[in-house]
């Protein structure tokens, strides 16, 4: 079975108890509140990574949380149960996709002003996005789908894409994606146009991180 790449709402009242989280690479996104994540805080619009078992704790108003995990293809179910405690899969995608050799997670936002777009272009990797505000197009695969604040969508990486952000409101999604280690620090867009190329870009990166991880194994 291939590796999965999985996308997690997770809400916690500020009366949940400290929940533990077996070791995988993870990314966790603060939409909205505080928590504490192996002992340091983050809040709204910040993130924390890592591979390890990782022990979570929502801060004094609650948290909403997007949770990214890669996990092999027959892991258990992620959803966190407990008091106080609501938590869904939003998305789930196999990785036929994986880059060969070694390999990098990176957790970072894309930001569009006002009709903003991304021309057609590829990855080097496969990933999930979730739009976190505004609204944006994706054309891919022959078909267009619209999102909204909170919907979440797969890009394989090869499979070109153009994206349309909204012409009346700024736009903005977080973003996972498996890349090639040798990408460390750099883009990992490629544009299919030539023309497009030398054109003015529109939109914007924040890189929250770009870590090193283990090539996940493959289950018969």
């Amino acid at each position: 079975m291939l590796p999965m790449l999985r996308l997690y709402e997770d809400v916690f009242s500020n009366a949940a108890p400290e929940i533990g989280l077996p070791a995988s690479p993870r990314m966790i996104f603060v939409v909205h509140g505080a928590m504490t994540i192996d002992g340091r805080n983050f809040r709204d619009g910040e993130a924390w990574h890592g591979e390890g078992e990782t022990w979570l704790e929502p801060g004094a108003q609650g948290v909403t949380a997007w949770r990214f995990e890669l996990v092999p293809g027959n892991a258990a179910d992620g959803v966190i149960t407990g008091t106080c405690v609501r938590s869904h899969l939003k998305l789930a995608a196999s990785l036929a996709t994986l880059p060969a050799g070694e390999l990098l997670l990176r957790c970072d936002s894309v930001a569009f002003p006002s009709g903003g777009c991304a021309y057609l272009h590829q990855h080097q990797g496969p990933g999930i996005r979730c739009l976190i505000e505004g609204g944006i197009r994706i054309d891919t695969d022959g078909g267009s789908t619209a999102y909204g604040p909170g919907c979440a969508w797969f890009e394989s990486g090869p499979e070109p894409v153009f994206a349309q952000a909204a012409a009346d409101r700024p736009t903005r999604f977080i973003r996972v994606m498996i890349l090639p280690r040798a990408r460390i620090g750099k883009s990992s867009i490629a544009y299919l146009n030539e023309a497009d190329e030398a054109k003015p870009k529109s939109q914007t990166y924040k890189l929250f991180a770009d870590a090193p991880i283990a090539r996940p194994a493959e289950n018969l």
